[in-house]
């Protein structure tokens, strides 16, 4: 009697608990990837003379980072990663963090099939628009073009009216060319689920209607650091990256 007690227990138990590792594994992964995005603008800001323009940052309307993209297979030139966007609000505030997921897109070989960190900078309302309709293609819906490097380059160039999203990739630290010209950017829906609770759209993300996470933290304390009217001239990467 006391066995059979038990037993539906027991059952609920062992069906139960591998779904809550899942979500536990999840969690874990969405927070190590905005922990990530948010090492690689400290890594890419750390060296003054190729790191990403000051009037650049200041004048970012988004900023997404895409660390670690990956070729889909080799020959196919196809590549995939998983990051995070912001988008700057009044009073130089950043937005919640918005999951997104970039496909697409290619690099020279020379590469192989080295990880690539990307960071893709909206530049004016038109980029930015394209960024809300959660999902948009790069070359067709928004212009992209390899932005300058140099803490203090490009101050008496408008890049605003140039390209709508200026683009920096790096492999081991060296600064890569990647192509991107029909790669799409779109929101990755599930992993909003695991940061919000629940599904958000990704305009309401993106324009601060959704309050941010405690996970949200690291990346949005990183994008304050470099845009904000007290950016620092440089800044040294003291974390090291999550495996």
């Amino acid at each position: 009697m006391l066995v059979a007690r038990f037993f539906p227990a027991v059952c609920l138990l062992l069906v139960s608990t591998p779904g809550w590792t899942q979500d536990e594994k999840n969690k874990s992964d969405i927070e190590k990837r905005i922990e990530n995005a948010a090492k690689v603008l400290d890594e890419i800001m750390a060296t003054p003379d190729k790191g990403i323009p000051d009037k650049i940052m200041g004048d970012a309307k988004c900023i997404a980072v895409i660390p670690s993209m990956v070729k889909i297979a080799v020959g196919f030139g196809g590549s995939h990663g998983k990051g995070v966007a912001s988008c700057r609000l009044e009073k130089n505030k950043w937005s919640g963090v918005a999951p997104v997921t970039l496909t697409g897109g290619s690099w020279g070989l020379q590469l192989g099939g080295q990880a690539v960190d990307l960071v893709m900078i909206v530049m004016n309302d038109d980029g930015m628009h394209h960024l809300l309709s959660s999902k948009f293609k790069i070359g067709a819906d928004a212009s992209a073009a390899a932005g300058p490097v140099g803490r203090h380059a490009g101050a008496d160039t408008d890049w605003k009216m140039k390209s709508e999203v200026l683009t920096y990739s790096r492999s081991r630290g060296l600064f890569a060319g990647v192509d991107l010209n029909g790669a799409a950017v779109t929101q990755d829906k599930d992993e909003t689920r695991i940061l919000y609770g629940k599904f958000v759209p990704f305009d309401e993300i993106l324009e601060g209607k959704a309050t941010a996470t405690k996970m949200s933290k690291p990346f949005l304390s990183t994008l304050s650091n470099y845009t904000g009217p007290n950016r620092p001239e440089e800044k040294s990467a003291t974390r090291p990256r999550s495996d």
